[in-house]
């Protein structure tokens, strides 16, 4: 049996079916022989806010499937990414799932672990950091979610459109990890391994910091074969579908 599953990037959207019965089968078949599923950021492709779930077809379908799980004794704890920032506390108890800080530690097999989404590591890219303060400041979020939900859709979409500009103008090394952001992270938490999203660059890294042999693991995203990183008795794997 898997102790712990750990998934991120799925980006689930009415728009991608095929990844969605993906994400369904793997909740009906990998995860139920797990302890704890941790699912670390962007499950969905955007989340316009709680209060629009029972408008969301989706949205209720993944709900129902979680809360399954749940209820047939896995742990599920997620994260917020950087499209779904806006999941909050009656998506997660709809879902049976505890909402995690980013970072935090977990302990798994008794190996302290950092879980993170990632992209507060990836901190060359100034512009992204400057929207995502901006984006999850109290301020802007009670703006945003004041708003009708036809106009909240209508304000990701462009947002969407102008990201997707902004990404191909950058040098992809922007918008990987920071080294120094990392060895910092190992520092700040004490902790010889890492486990986080965002980039879509699946691999393991290993390093040393101050003289500590650690490692950092990237979960795969779903937009291609799409996997997920196992975690029984100490030892990691990367799964691919």
């Amino acid at each position: 049996m898997s102790r712990a599953l750990f998934i991120s990037d799925l980006h689930l959207s009415a728009g991608r079916p095929d990844t969605n019965q993906q994400f369904f089968r793997f909740l009906a078949g990998e995860a139920p022989r797990a302890r704890a599923l941790y699912i670390l950021g962007d499950l969905f492709e955007y989340w316009i806010g709680d209060d629009a779930l029972e408008q969301d077809a989706l949205g209720l379908e993944v709900v129902r499937s979680l809360k399954r799980l749940a209820d047939a004794g896995v742990q599920i704890s997620l994260m917020h990414g950087n499209r779904d920032f806006l999941i909050g506390a009656r998506f997660c108890a709809a879902a049976g799932a505890a909402l995690l800080d980013d970072p935090r530690v977990v302990e798994i097999d008794g190996e302290p672990t950092l879980l993170m989404h990632g992209d507060t590591l990836c901190t060359d890219d100034v512009d992204y950091q400057a929207w995502r303060r901006n984006a999850r400041s109290e301020a802007w979020q009670r703006e945003f979610l004041a708003r009708p939900s036809a106009a909240r859709h209508a304000e990701i979409g462009a947002l969407r459109e102008k990201s997707k500009a902004v990404v191909q103008a950058k040098p992809a090394d922007i918008m990987d990890v920071a080294d120094a952001a990392v060895r910092a992270a190992f520092r700040a938490h004490g902790v010889a391994r890492l486990i986080h999203g965002h980039t879509h660059r699946a691999a393991r890294h290993a390093l040393e910091v101050d003289g500590r042999r650690c490692e950092r693991w990237v979960l795969p995203d779903w937009y291609g074969r799409g996997g997920y990183l196992a975690l029984a008795d100490g030892a990691p794997m990367l799964v691919s579908f």
